[in-house]
């Protein structure tokens, strides 16, 4: 039985590396992969782009409202694909990951997600929440806070000054002074609480 795949963890734990590697294995073994990205994601444009250089061009942007098996029909004409790698899988609706599911289970396929699991509010995103409660598999890939301590959330920074409130998303794409840095639970906390007062 395939399985549907949840891999999370914050920024810089290497989730764009580790799928990257992915599709190079499946495909070194004349196997089709599909790579998919949602669309929000609008870093690296039409690619998995990994903070260490390596990218890759998706084969499907997957728009919000766009349904996961009309998107894969329309780019292949069938289901025959070996396995679906999808990065920047927090962005994915719920009825998104509720389909990439059912693939799974129905047509045999199987699909590994990458992303965060929450915002820079800790709070969760929908696609990631789907995935936490419906994955077959769900692996933390872990990354280190400049203290030293595993990293498990992630700050916004905004011309490199914290914020805590804001719009769920917003990508660093280069765009607006917007960056983002993962931190354990203390050195969020710590940098909240300053920024409060």
């Amino acid at each position: 039985m395939a399985k549907l795949y949840f891999r999370y963890g914050a920024m810089n734990c290497g989730k764009s590396t580790h799928l990257l590697q992915v599709a190079h294995n499946y495909e070194e073994r004349g196997m089709k992969v599909c790579v998919i990205k949602p669309s929000i994601d609008t870093k690296g444009d039409n690619s998995v782009v990994s903070r260490i250089g390596a990218s890759r061009i998706v084969d499907i942007l997957l728009k919000s409202n766009q349904k996961v098996i009309d998107a894969l029909i329309e780019k292949y004409g069938s289901l025959d694909i070996s396995c679906i790698l999808v990065d920047e899988a927090q962005f994915l609706t719920q009825e998104q990951v509720d389909e990439l599911y059912e693939l799974t289970k129905l047509n045999e396929i199987p699909v590994i997600c990458y992303g965060l699991r929450t915002d820079f509010m800790t709070r969760g995103f929908p696609g990631s929440v789907r995935l936490l409660e419906i994955s077959d598999d769900i692996e933390e890939m872990k990354t280190i806070c400049e203290c030293g301590k595993k990293a498990t959330v992630n700050v916004r920074f905004i011309y490199d000054e914290p914020v805590f409130s804001g719009s769920q998303v917003a990508i660093d794409n280069g765009e607006d002074g917007i960056s983002y840095k993962s931190m354990c639970g203390k050195c969020y906390i710590l940098a909240k609480r300053k920024n409060r007062f």
